[in-house]
């Protein structure tokens, strides 16, 4: 019980769960999809604040149940994270890659957890990625954000890994983008990073995505761990809320675009073709073989899992709060997600130089164990929530992955650097050239000298013909392409145009 006159701290936390039609099985190569990037809260409330923004988890394709927990998979995308360093109210991008049980996991080209922090290889020339995650343009306010994973063979299947008699696949999960002002291949999870926990652990060999397909049928979802709000009570007992302000992008007649034309691929889309380049036939310049692809449908269904956790209190005792009520869906075209919103007084639109965003009800009172919303005033003055206040700007400390932090990628090192430039987010990256082969990565990714020349040899012919300018994933059928951060998109010295990658090695604020 709450106590007149006094606030106690909560937070809000669930899932909006899309629903979707099911796909063939046989499109186990991979997806992509494009969606909505806005700043979810008016100001950013502090490093409590973890959600993403609408994506997905791409799991193993597994014949059998396996024996004992194996969770394993590919999730990130959009959001914004407790251990996000630079935070602005718009979103990063990060990739995710979970390994066993969280073991481990892997977000960036040296940025992770564990032996996660090797898991990524950058394979661009012409984007950074910095340990933080990738910016998208500062101003981003309902552009679609295009992104996929699709495997590559850089490699030859491993008879043994680290020694042990036990394989690792040869599928390279790489991130393909399409934003306005950079498209194509970004970054690759080493099938070292999936294969490398059963090292130690005979009965997870086998079970994980270098070797395996990927599911077609994901959960496509929104998953917010915290958004702060305070809870208050009147002298009467009655037990009110205040939530920050929470919004989402809305375009001029009314609704919000949310997701549009995720796809799911069989191998004949990109593996089998890139195999017979990469081994001397002919270029793949047409990247993605739509013949090969599949379109998940929207089926008209959305799902609301919203809670109120108050401090202090057991989980189980968390309440609904009533969102769901103002939100229905669109379902004249199922290759998108649209919110249509219902006339209400108590949602409103902001306006703001980037775009329109409707704002979802600040204040609740708890109606028969369910938030339900007020008018601001009918919310009695004596809670004092009228004065509550969410924003805080915080920042953490330096980020330094292992190119610069550990032995990894001091020999034979870089070829050129230091750079520096600034970011949107107001954080400073420190970049150096690689070559491609020499990255820290791949030196920590259980390949042997030969291995890593052949992998080189390879990714020079993807340097050469997939430039950044050209279509890779099909395209949005509504909606505009987000930005990422001007500031990421760099030109290779003279020299080093092909074979050649920046990476980041360390991320502050510079005093």
């Amino acid at each position: 019980m709450i106590q007149a006159g006094s606030i106690r701290k909560g937070w809000v936390g669930g899932y909006i769960i899309a629903g979707t039609e099911k796909v063939d099985l046989t499109y186990n190569a991979g997806f992509s999809m494009y969606s909505a990037a806005w700043p979810l809260l008016k100001e950013y409330p502090g490093h409590e604040f973890q959600s993403g923004l609408f994506g997905t988890w791409m799991f193993p394709l597994r014949e059998k149940a396996p024996e004992g927990e194996m969770y394993s998979d590919i999730e990130g995308g959009l959001g914004w994270w407790r251990d996000t360093h630079f935070p602005t109210v718009f979103p990063k991008f990060i990739m995710g890659g979970v390994q066993l049980n969280f073991a481990g996991w892997a977000n960036t080209p040296g940025s992770g957890h564990g032996d996660g922090k090797y898991g990524v290889v950058q394979l661009s020339p012409w984007l950074l990625f910095p340990p933080d995650g990738l910016n998208l343009k500062q101003g981003t306010c309902g552009g679609l954000f295009g992104y996929g994973y699709l495997p590559l063979p850089l490699t030859e299947v491993k008879s043994k890994t680290a020694g042990k008699d036990f394989p690792t696949g040869n599928q390279w999960w790489t991130l393909f983008i399409n934003a306005a002002n950079f498209k194509g291949p970004v970054a690759a999870f080493t099938p070292f990073f999936w294969s490398r926990v059963a090292i130690d652990n005979p009965k997870a060999r086998g079970m994980f995505l270098d070797i395996l397909p990927s599911d077609p049928n994901k959960a496509y979802e929104m998953e917010t761990q915290f958004i702060p709000c305070a809870i208050a009570a009147d002298s009467k007992g009655e037990h009110y809320l205040r939530l920050a302000s929470t919004q989402f992008p809305v375009g001029p007649d009314g609704t919000s675009l949310i997701m549009n034309n995720v796809m799911v691929y069989s191998r004949k889309a990109l593996w089998d073709r890139v195999n017979g380049w990469l081994e001397g036939g002919q270029p793949v310049d047409k990247t993605i073989d739509v013949d090969g692809a599949c379109q998940v449908k929207f089926n008209g269904k959305i799902w609301m899992t919203w809670r109120v956790y108050e401090e202090g209190l057991p989980g189980e005792k968390a309440t609904p709060i009533d969102i769901g009520s103002f939100i229905a869906v669109d379902q004249s075209d199922p290759a998108s997600l649209r919110f249509i919103w219902k006339k209400s007084k108590l949602i409103g639109i902001r306006k703001t130089r980037y775009g329109n965003l409707l704002v979802l009800p600040e204040y609740y009172r708890l109606v028969n164990g369910t938030w339900v919303a007020v008018a601001p005033e009918d919310v009695p003055p004596e809670t004092g929530l009228k004065k509550v206040t969410f924003a805080k700007k915080e920042t953490l400390g330096p980020r330094v992955t292992p190119a610069e932090s550990e032995r990894y990628g001091k020999e034979p090192g870089p070829v050129a650097g230091p750079f520096k430039v600034k970011l949107g987010d107001g954080s400073t990256v420190t970049y150096y050239w690689y070559r491609f082969a020499d990255q820290p990565s791949l030196l920590n990714a259980d390949l042997t000298p030969e291995e890593r020349e052949e992998i080189q040899r390879k990714v020079e012919k993807i340097h050469r013909l997939w430039t950044k300018n050209r279509n890779y994933l099909p395209p949005p059928s509504a909606g505009k392409l987000a930005e990422i951060d001007p500031a990421l998109i760099v030109t290779p010295p003279k020299g080093l145009e092909v074979g050649y990658v920046p990476i980041v090695t360390r991320q502050e604020i510079e005093r």
